[in-house]
């Protein structure tokens, strides 16, 4: 099957400082692909580089990011604004915020059919009625007059997602879609983002933190770590099976059912962005720290296993 999205070899700075480095992913068509890891790890600024919203400090020096074979980053300005909200859509984090409290979900929605499907008002507002009816919103009519602050935190998710779904993006990047939603409405959110790539084929990358919420969903799993990519694999060779001592300390430290199992912690806290790590960013933290090479040299990702990929020297 082929990529709908590959990103190759990308290099990010802030001023001096390097955020990413190397980072490299392939995005099948019709996938959902969890990129996981500590809050900032630099899986946001990974999705923000998609969609070329990076701070005015930051830059890319190397790499390319390929949408549809089109390298994304030799676009024009005025190109990238024609894609973002058509073929690639934003789910942000905050559900709270990502709606303007000052118009109706009517005028929003409505508005962003019209930007990018260059429709009537008529075809726009029918077009708005199917996707709410989509996302399982009841009571449309009456709901497309509400504001942003009428509604619960579940169903403003659920309008953004309906956002996404009005121009058929190809590619969906849900940048943590559940944070401040409770249990059972996480669940609901990742049910309907899991409806949506199986019956339109669209292509889903999965910010996360929370490995135990996106265990059920992804179909392959990317953890980040101070700005590497440090493994990825198949969803279900993963969690049967993680390498890299970061990964397997992440899934230890999941609470679990069983109260005779004492609740594992990683020492420490990730580097901040100006520390000067050498070698392995991880090794700091490390059960499996051997000096002289951890310290010395940044470990390649490589193929260990079959579709296992992992960077580390011991495992």
């Amino acid at each position: 099957m082929e990529n709908l999205l590959e990103i190759k070899n990308l290099d990010l700075f802030i001023g001096k400082y390097q955020i990413l480095y190397d980072i490299s992913l392939n995005l099948k068509y019709g996938e959902l692909h969890a990129l996981v890891g500590e809050s900032g790890c630099g899986k946001s600024m990974t999705a923000m580089s998609i969609l070329r919203l990076i701070p005015k400090t930051a830059f890319i020096k190397n790499g390319q990011i390929l949408f549809n074979k089109q390298n994304l980053l030799d676009l024009r300005e005025k190109d990238m604004r024609s894609l973002r909200g058509n073929k690639i859509a934003l789910i942000p984090q905050d559900p709270m915020t990502s709606l303007n409290p000052l118009y109706t979900v009517k005028n929003q929605l409505v508005e962003a059919i019209k930007i990018h499907s260059k429709v009537s008002e008529r075809q726009a507002l029918r077009k708005a009625k199917e996707v709410l009816d989509l996302v399982s919103i009841p009571d449309i009519d009456n709901k497309l007059n509400y504001y942003p602050h009428e509604l619960s935190g579940g169903m403003k998710q659920r309008i953004i997602i309906a956002m996404a779904l009005a121009c058929r993006a190809e590619l969906i990047i849900a940048d943590e879609p559940t944070t401040a939603l409770d249990v059972t409405i996480q669940k609901q959110i990742m049910d309907l983002l899991d409806e949506i790539k199986k019956e339109f084929k669209t292509t889903i990358l999965l910010i996360s933190h929370d490995l135990a919420l996106v265990s059920n969903y992804a179909d392959n799993i990317s953890v980040m770590y101070s700005g590497y990519i440090v493994e990825k694999a198949p969803s279900d060779i993963f969690f049967k099976k993680p390498i890299h001592p970061y990964s397997e300390a992440l899934l230890n430290s999941l609470p679990s059912i069983n109260p005779n199992l004492k609740l594992k912690t990683i020492e420490g806290a990730p580097p901040s962005i100006q520390e000067d790590i050498f070698g392995c960013k991880f090794h700091p933290r490390c059960d499996c720290f051997k000096s002289g090479i951890c310290d010395m040299k940044v470990p390649e990702l490589a193929e260990k296993e079959i579709y296992h990929f992992v960077s580390c020297f011991e495992r």
